[in-house]
């Protein structure tokens, strides 16, 4: 066993923790802190040391590199739990385990006894299993003997040293220098990734060649795009069986180039790498801003993601890297990843919280997730029934006790209480797990994604199929045996068969019910042939759906490529029809009787339209083309306003009438407002048994605002605001009424000859301003005072006027009779 950097430092680690019972260790790559630290740890205590690995593949390869070190049989004193896979026995004292196994042993032992240390290695990675693990042993510390180790490359250590009172142990590695080389391209990532490799494999010499790529979709492409003829080409990420993750990190006779997710970023090293290529992407889970629903995004990785994707090439001597962006790409980037408990799904966490007793949101986190993402796992699982007033129900027990996402759990219970509980179970797998089928079948019709898929699945397991037969079905054997393992797994865990106890067709409603129960808060409606409408948002569904008829579908798989700068879509992958009856048998307390009376433009008239609805969701509507009462004129009013009254009635007199009454009202008349919302409510009297706008053509609004005032103020309006006037020469001169001016009169200068003073309104109080117009219609005097006009003014206006106008009547005595 060959010396390593942080031997050094063991007993300072040691130390350390027997004084303060934590230490966070920050170790540069090749320093040896995932193999070296957990041996020396067993004498801390009587119980067990369990380490947290992120990935299956670390749990694994770590468990087995420490057994060989120390001379031991695997899953003798050194093994490892991961999901389907045990190599324990009575006599392990050193357990590596994935994140996601501890929290299932943390729900059911919160203090956890018989163990002494628990190690958290690639800390910086920050899943949601790691921030709910680390608060959850840190309450355990609190309550008995614990000794609590946090490690990683990248960690910035001091936040985690604060909240785990301890110390912080910083380590030189053993790191080569590694050059990097960027490549840019547009052509298709697997285009890209196959010329990558054959540049790499002719310019590096030696060594195997690691890829970096976001998914197993893109994996798959490059594998074929990728044929060299000096190199074994390999796949490496999760959904494998562990024969070929082992055979991707196992040193062979030839040079190997495997295509990886970032399964490979971190933990234990992949002997042989001295060349990475970097496609600079990850899939993440993540919550779409537009709709809400959980998604997988394709993402750019952090620097920090990228710098440690490098330094795989430096483990063992100088190395290379080749990024497939830009360096001005990556200078671009976030310097770190988002924590996945600041931009995820949390139902998992608060129901698992809540099963132990705690309130989320006064839950002691390393780093709180938000408030608004809290409050939407607590709905979604009060949705599913899981919670009441956050107390967990009879359902939340039996869904905790499942393996899967809460809406997978309930899908599951569901499906148990219907009697349906083996396919249940195959269909919560199903689900859980990636595509079945390499390609859809773009002709097939059915009423459910899931459901397809499970046709499939059963029909290759009665036949036996084996992996070549597989894939002449067109059915991925990896998927294949994943949702094997998980259904299996499911089964076991909700105590049920794992063989159906009839058909599909006999089983087949019920199974779409409890489809209905995971996912509650995805209903969306049918527009067109592919799009879905939800209550807050649009989605594009995939054309491979099998879901091709039914107004309403639930969303069980989204894919969201929306970008913050615009582009992209929403894309429901996976989708079942169900019946609008199938909501109301369960949940009819979240069903809501509308009734809503309004103008519809295409009929030209007042309608009436009742619809059941759900979460936003018509799931039925009718309409009445002959409804009555006063909804019928207050709509009809509002439609005829919103199009125009000018296209009705004479505006201009109605704001005449208006402004009378103003007037009238402030000379001490009382008469009541005249204002736009009496003027709605006089449009609506006079809408008043109609149900369309060309009824109200004809109709004279200014008498249903008048019969809306004061009568007996009303019946004095001409009175003390009159419309028109008469004067000596014409028998009736329109009064003009304006807002913040004195009513007044125009008329020819004629019109006034024999009127000593000026007419008067408002009883005489209110003296009316004259225009006195020339015979060009022009006004060549505009007074409140006739009689000082007659005698200053119009001697010499006469005479002008009588030179420009002979033919006129120009009297020297304008009051003569």
């Amino acid at each position: 066993m060959g010396a390593l950097p942080i031997d050094a430092h063991l007993d300072a680690i040691v130390a350390s923790l027997r004084e303060r019972r934590a230490a966070v260790i920050v170790a540069e790559p090749g320093a040896g802190k995932t193999t070296r630290v957990p041996p020396v740890l067993r004498d801390l205590g009587n119980g067990d040391v369990v380490v947290l690995e992120p990935r299956r593949l670390a749990a694994r390869m770590a468990a087995r590199r420490v057994a060989d070190e120390l001379g031991e049989t695997l899953g003798q004193g050194v093994g490892y739990t991961v999901r389907f896979d045990n190599k324990t026995s009575a006599q392990t004292r050193l357990r590596f385990v994935t994140e996601g196994v501890f929290v299932r042993r943390l729900s059911e032992d919160p203090l956890l006894e018989g163990t002494s240390v628990v190690v958290f290695d690639e800390l910086h990675e920050r899943h949601l299993h790691t921030d709910l693990a680390l608060a959850l042993a840190r309450r355990a510390q609190g309550q008995r003997p614990l000794f609590l180790v946090g490690m990683s490359a990248t960690l910035d250590a001091a936040p985690l040293a604060t909240f785990l009172d301890a110390a912080v142990h910083e380590v030189p590695g053993r790191v080569h220098p590694v050059s990097i080389d960027y490549a840019p391209g547009q052509e298709k990532l697997e285009r890209q990734v196959s010329a990558a490799v054959r540049r790499t494999l002719r310019e590096v010499p030696g060594g195997d060649v690691l890829v970096f790529l976001p998914g197993a979709a893109e994996i798959r492409r490059a594998m074929d795009a990728c044929r060299p003829n000096d190199a074994d080409v390999l796949a490496l990420h999760g959904d494998l069986p562990m024969e070929a993750q082992d055979r991707a990190v196992q040193t062979g006779p030839r040079r190997k180039v495997i295509l990886s997710t970032n399964i490979a970023e971190s933990s234990v090293t992949i002997e042989g790498v001295t060349a990475v290529i970097d496609a600079g992407l990850v899939r993440r889970a993540g919550v779409s801003p537009w709709t809400g629903l959980p998604t997988l995004v394709t993402v750019r990785t952090s620097q920090a993601s990228a710098i440690q994707r490098a330094g795989r090439a430096g483990r063992l001597r100088p190395g290379h890297c080749l990024r497939l962006y830009s360096e001005h790409d990556f200078r671009g980037r976030d310097a770190h990843d988002l924590p996945e408990i600041a931009r995820t799904d949390l139902a998992e966490l608060v129901l698992l919280l809540v099963s132990l007793g705690e309130d989320p949101a006064d839950f002691p986190f390393f780093e709180a997730p938000p408030p608004s993402a809290l409050e939407a796992a607590t709905r979604l699982l009060s949705h599913l029934g899981a919670i009441n007033r956050r107390a967990l129900t009879d359902v939340g027990r039996a869904m905790v006790r499942l393996p899967l996402h809460p809406r997978l759990a309930r899908l599951a219970v569901e499906a148990k209480a219907r009697g349906v509980g083996p396919r249940g179970a195959l269909v919560a797998a199903l689900a859980a797990e990636r595509e079945l089928r390499r390609e859809r079948d773009t002709d097939r019709v059915g009423s459910s994604d899931l459901l397809a898929r499970l046709e499939d699945f059963e029909a290759a397991e009665a036949e036996g199929l084996r992996t070549s037969e597989l894939r002449a079905r067109g059915l991925d054997p990896n998927a294949f045996r994943a949702v094997r393992q998980a259904r299996n797994q499911i089964a076991r865990s909700l105590r049920v068969e794992r063989a159906p106890a009839a058909s599909l067709e006999d089983e087949e409603e019920a199974l779409l019910l409890s489809i209905l129960t995971g996912f509650p808060d995805r209903l969306g409606q049918r527009r067109r042939k592919n799009q879905i409408v939800f209550a807050e948002g649009a989605a594009i569904l995939d054309e491979s759906s099998v879901v091709r008829e039914g107004e309403l579908v639930i969303a069980t798989s989204v894919m969201d490529s929306r970008r913050k700068g615009g582009g992209g879509r929403l894309i429901v992958r996976s989708a079942t029809s169900v019946e609008a009856e199938a909501i109301l048998e369960l949940f009819p307390d979240r069903v809501v009787e509308e009734r809503s009376v309004a103008y519809d433009d295409e009929l030209g008239q007042v309608v009436e339209r009742a619809a059941l609805r759900y979460e936003g969701v018509t799931l039925d509507e009718s309409l009445r083309r002959d409804p009555e009462g006063p909804e019928v004129s207050k709509a009809l009013a509002e439609a005829a306003a919103k199009r125009g009254l000018e296209k009705l009635f004479d505006v201009d007199a109605l704001e005449t009438f208006r402004r009378r009454v103003r007037f009238a009202e402030a000379h001490g008349l009382t008469l009541g407002s005249v204002d736009d919302a009496a003027l709605l409510q006089a449009l609506e009297d006079l809408a008043m048994g109609r149900r369309t706008i060309a009824e109200l053509k004809g109709l004279s609004l200014i008498d249903a605002l008048r019969g809306r005032l004061d009568p007996k103020g009303s019946a004095r309006l001409d009175e003390v605001a009159p419309l028109a006037i008469a004067l000596p020469r014409r028998k009736r001169c329109p009064i003009t009424y304006e807002e913040d001016r004195d009513p007044w009169i125009q008329s020819r200068m004629q019109d006034f000859f024999g009127l000593r003073e000026g007419p008067r309104i408002a009883g005489g109080k209110v003296p009316l301003v004259l225009h006195l117009l020339a015979p060009n219609r022009r006004a060549v005097q505009v007074t409140t005072d006739l009689a000082g006009f007659w005698e200053r003014h119009y001697p010499r206006i006469r005479k002008e006027l009588k030179r420009r106008y002979p033919r006129h009547a120009w009297p020297e005595d304008p009051l003569a009779p």
